[in-house]
């Protein structure tokens, strides 16, 4: 396994605690000036500048592999060192009608990493892979009209996040994030109460990693609030992709969950000091317009959690099936980092499916500005006969008021005792440290 100081970590954990009340002081009277200097008003209407600066370094080490293609030598340790910068305008409403563009770049200030995830080879294959490439873009780029009492109509390169990600996300851990071409209609019923409906339709996927991916895809997702207990949600994607090198990325998925909440602390109080949290999700795929391989999955995802003077419990299963080499329930356009562990080894479904047994535990410190996360994983394949290995993850976080904030995060996978039936995975380690500034 390999071998990373934890003095490092433990002096990184430290510098994060020791400046946050020095800086949190000094940063209020600046913050106040640049908000004001940020927000205009045209006839009543309020406009603004959008501004998002994130530094992160990300050191990835992997033991006995994975290969380098090109000289059949394992993998060195990558380090990325990148700085990614969000500028955006939006205007002030006229007659309903709202726009908003937003440039994005991301600067390799150091590249001892590959940057492209497989298939691809990628800029430096004989590092291990950070899928953070050193370019800018048009990010986002779109028209909402809301004259229709209830209705929000959104038409343009968008931002579109659904429920937990799993499904739709924008894949916002990676300094580049996934927008959509579509259109998008969000309808909020006054008279029914706590009912949203998202009936979209996307053109094309700009993804991630700076690559275009075109498709023909309707969405559906409709929720609706119980109360206070929590959100019975429905959905179907219909997921076509157009160009032949994506064909098997199409599928069609329909999909029940319950939840609550929404919020990573957050639960359903059963008393002053106690709350429960769950989700229970099923969720049904198999191919669909030019998808050329016939299959059936299911997708299982429950989690039960007890919240206690603040400090929240998780048990959690999630469960993706599997019946061989492209018959297995994907999520190409999910924010996949989020779920099955951080250092990101099953970001796309083995042959054999994935059972994901986890643990969590999230303690909060000063009001929840401070937040510190850990985490266990177990793999298996869809039936628990094959072992794909387990992870640790841990994660400290650090809020100055609402722009403002550091992290650390660290994640250890111990590669099973079945790694063929895993897809080639190896002990591998990941350490981030990032800061980040947003108006």
């Amino acid at each position: 396994m390999p071998k990373q100081s934890r003095n490092l970590s433990v002096s990184l954990a430290a510098v994060i605690l020791s400046i946050s009340g020095g800086v949190e002081f000094a940063a209020a009277d600046v913050t106040k000036k640049i908000e004001d200097a940020l927000n205009f008003y045209h006839y009543g209407q309020k406009g603004a500048l959008k501004f998002d600066l994130n530094y992160r370094w990300e050191n990835v080490n992997q033991d006995q592999g994975p290969l380098n293609p090109l000289t059949g030598l394992p993998v060195k340790t990558a380090n990325a060192n990148t700085a990614r910068l969000r500028l955006g305008y939006l205007t002030p409403t006229w007659h309903g009608v709202q726009g908003y563009a937003e440039y994005e770049g991301n600067w390799a200030m150091q590249d001892d990493y590959n940057n492209l995830p497989p298939p691809f080879i990628g800029n430096n294959p004989q590092y291990s892979r950070v899928v953070d490439p050193d370019l800018s873009e048009l990010n986002q780029f779109w028209l909402t009209y809301a004259g229709i009492p209830d209705n929000l109509f959104k038409i343009g390169r968008q931002r579109i996040k659904l429920d937990d990600d799993r499904f739709i996300g924008n894949v916002g851990w990676r300094q580049m994030e996934t927008t959509y071409d579509s259109v998008l209609i969000t309808h909020k019923n006054q008279t029914l109460f706590g009912l949203v409906a998202n009936v979209g339709y996307i053109s094309s996927a700009q993804m991630f990693t700076g690559l275009t991916e075109r498709m023909e895809s309707p969405i559906l997702n409709v929720n609706y609030k119980i109360g206070d207990i929590g959100n019975i949600i429905g959905y179907g994607y219909w997921l076509n992709y157009t160009e032949i090198e994506n064909y098997e990325y199409s599928s069609q998925t329909y999909g029940l969950r319950l939840a609550c909440c929404d919020k990573p602390l957050a639960s359903y109080k059963i008393s002053d000091h106690f709350g429960l949290a769950y989700t229970a999700e099923w969720g049904y795929q198999s191919d669909y317009g030019n998808g050329p391989t016939p299959y059936e999955a299911n997708r299982y995802n429950f989690m039960g959690g007890l919240s206690a003077y603040g400090v929240m419990f998780q048990g959690a299963v999630e469960q993706l099936d599997g019946t061989g080499v492209n018959k297995t329930f994907d999520t190409p356009l999910g924010t996949n980092h989020a779920f099955q562990g951080w250092a990101d080894l099953f970001l796309v479904t083995p042959a054999n499916g994935i059972r994901d047994v986890f643990a969590t535990v999230m303690v909060p410190f000063q009001r929840g500005d401070i937040v510190l996360t850990g985490v266990y994983h177990s793999f298996s394949d869809d039936t628990g006969q094959f072992d794909y290995g387990d992870e640790w993850n841990f994660q400290l976080t650090k809020k100055f008021g609402k722009h403002y904030s550091l992290l650390l995060k660290y994640a250890t996978y111990n590669a099973g005792a079945d790694p063929a039936y895993a897809r080639p995975s190896t002990d591998t380690q990941r350490l981030w440290l990032q800061g980040n500034v947003q108006f």
